[in-house]
């Protein structure tokens, strides 16, 4: 996929709502960021490089915070009952290969965070991740990951229909092409999230 640049906060779409993250009622879901997923990015360039400075930013400040740092990662070898119409879609999906579906090493999860077996768009189907949000009395899910306006706009549409607060981190998402990222962008903006950047995520944290 070609190179192009993280949007900037002057940038971004207005939002509809003005929630604001609260670390005591959020979760942060790091979205698919597997090897397989992030090979199609040119490693050394935007969004890549942004993408995972950001995520590696947002996933340190959630754990001081306390806020649950939520991995999903799609299996490896599924067959073609396991994909249904996603082997329609997007063909196989990912090989049976550590090394493709291991989460990058850079944002890797680490003791206490939770790594959820994801099989469709959205982060909620046939996981435990609305279960586990509703056992700890959380109600937010900030989106960080891959892609934009595939699962991290279903998640958060998703999130929207269970009554739990999107955040879609402009700055620690990346797509197929600007003009994918931005449609996800404006999408969710105007129908079931508020976006933000990493930056204004978790405030509090600022200058700490």
């Amino acid at each position: 996929m070609a190179p192009y640049p993280m949007p900037t906060p002057d940038e971004l779409p207005a939002n509809r709502v003005q929630w604001t993250v609260d670390p005591g009622r959020a979760v942060l879901l790091v979205h698919d960021l597997q090897n397989y997923f992030l090979r199609a990015f040119e490693q050394d360039k935007s969004p890549v490089t942004e993408l995972l400075a950001n995520v590696g930013q947002l996933t340190k400040e959630a754990r001081s915070l306390g806020v649950p740092v939520v991995y999903s990662a799609q299996p490896g070898g599924q067959s073609p009952d396991e994909r249904g119409l996603q082997q329609d879609f997007w063909g196989p999906g990912l090989p049976d290969d550590e090394s493709a579906k291991a989460i990058a090493p850079a944002v890797a999860p680490e003791d206490g965070d939770t790594v959820l077996t994801k099989w469709k768009y959205s982060a909620f189907v046939r996981t435990d991740l609305a279960d586990m949000m509703r056992e700890q009395g959380r109600d937010q899910l900030v989106i960080v990951g891959v892609y934009a306006h595939i699962g991290v706009m279903m998640s958060a549409c998703d999130a929207w229909m269970r009554d739990i607060q999107a955040f879609l981190v402009a700055d620690a998402v990346a797509d197929f092409s600007r003009a994918d990222h931005e449609l996800a962008l404006r999408w969710a903006a105007a129908k079931c999230a508020v976006v933000t950047t990493t930056g204004a995520t978790f405030p509090t944290t600022q200058g700490a």
